[in-house]
C-alpha cells in the first residue's frame, strides 16, 4: 500500500513494537519504514540552565535507547532529529516524501481537547495519510 512509512517513537512509552508491527503490514514490497524520534531540548530559559554536555549526552541516550529498540529487526532505518514532536513529525514527513505516518496515541483527556496531543496536530497538518493505534490505556 505505501512505499514510504513514518513510524514516530516515544522512548519512555511501550506502544512503539505496535506501531512497528502496523507499518509492516501497510508496506508494499520494497518498502522504506523510518523509525523516527524528536529529542526536544529544554524550552526557553530552562536551556540556560543546563550545560551543552548533559545536553549532549542526553541526546547520545536517546540514540541509544532508538537503537535498542529497533535492535532484531529489519529494514527499519532509525532517524533521530531535535525539536519539537508534532511540528517536527510534520516536517520531516514533507521533507522525505512520506506517503503515510504510523503514530500511536493514548486516550485523550480533557488537557487533549485544549492543547491537542502529538498526534492529534500530526492528523490535523500532516501532508500524507495518517494511521492512529490507540492504546486503550
Amino acid at each position: 500500500m505505501y512505499k514510504k512509512i513514518l513510524v514516530p517513537m516515544a522512548l519512555d512509552h511501550g506502544i512503539s513494537p505496535l506501531t512497528l508491527q502496523i507499518a509492516r503490514v501497510l508496506a508494499s514490497d520494497g518498502a522504506e519504514i523510518t523509525a523516527l524520534h524528536v529529542y526536544e531540548a529544554p524550552q526557553g530559559t530552562v536551556s540556560a540552565y543546563v550545560d551543552d554536555a548533559v545536553m549532549k549526552a542526553g541526546f547520545e541516550r536517546a540514540r541509544e535507547r532508538l537503537h535498542e529498540k529497533l535492535q532484531g529487526l529489519d529494514g527499519i532505518t532509525p532517524a533521530l532529529v531535535k525539536g519539537h514532536s508534532a511540528r517536527t513529525i510534520i516536517d520531516y514527513a514533507a521533507q522525505h516524501g512520506t506517503d503515510c505516518i504510523v503514530i500511536g496515541s493514548h486516550k485523550p483527556g480533557l488537557s487533549d481537547f485544549f492543547l491537542g496531543s502529538t498526534a492529534a496536530r500530526v492528523v490535523r497538518h500532516a501532508p500524507c495519510a495518517v494511521h492512529v493505534h490507540r492504546n486503550g490505556e
